[in-house]
Order: structure tokens, then sequence, then C-alpha cells
């Protein structure tokens, strides 16, 4: 994934969440920020998964994680993605034995 700078205004008090988990988890700060950042863009992504929004795929690519990993994700959290790990599990299987 490539990233880039952006100028943006955080509120203090994500400031100050982003300090206490830093502190933490023996972090810097921005690090922590990322990973706030990262975690609420889970929770939006597959909330538009969850209502049908978007498909499995195009979670996967805006979370530039695996397709797999989305639907991992989506069963912790409790999300009917139409189908389940065990028949993702089983295609990947299939194609690499076709392969």
């Amino acid at each position: 994934m490539s990233s880039r700078s952006y100028p943006l205004r955080i509120p203090e008090s994500l400031i100050l969440l982003a300090t206490a988990k830093a502190e933490e988890e023996h972090t810097d700060r921005t690090t922590a920020l990322r990973q706030l950042m990262y975690a609420g863009a889970e929770d939006y992504v597959l909330g538009l998964l969850a209502e049908g929004r978007i498909s499995v795929s195009r979670a996967a690519e805006l979370l530039d994680y695996s397709v797999h990993r989305i639907h991992r994700l989506a069963r912790e959290r409790g999300v009917e993605t139409g189908a389940d790990i065990e028949h993702y599990e089983q295609a990947t299987r299939t194609a690499d034995e076709l392969l």
C-alpha cells in the first residue's frame, strides 16, 4: 500500500488517546494514531459490507487486505458475507490443486 502525507487537524481528545495508547503499547504517537485510524476504517468498511453496500472484494481492496482476511474479520464481528470462510478456503484449495 502506498502512502502520502496529508495535512490534518486532530482533536486534542484523540491526541490524548493516541498518547495513552502509545505509552501503553511502547510505541510512538504517530503509530498509535495510524492504528486508531485503521481500526476506524475497518469498522466503517465492515459496516458497509454488513449493509450490502460493498462486496467482499471491494472491502479487501479498500483496506488493502486479502479476501480471506475480510472473511475472517467479518466472521469475528458477526457480519454475513454470503459465503463463509470454509467455502473460501475450499475454493482456495481447489484453485491450488488446479494450478
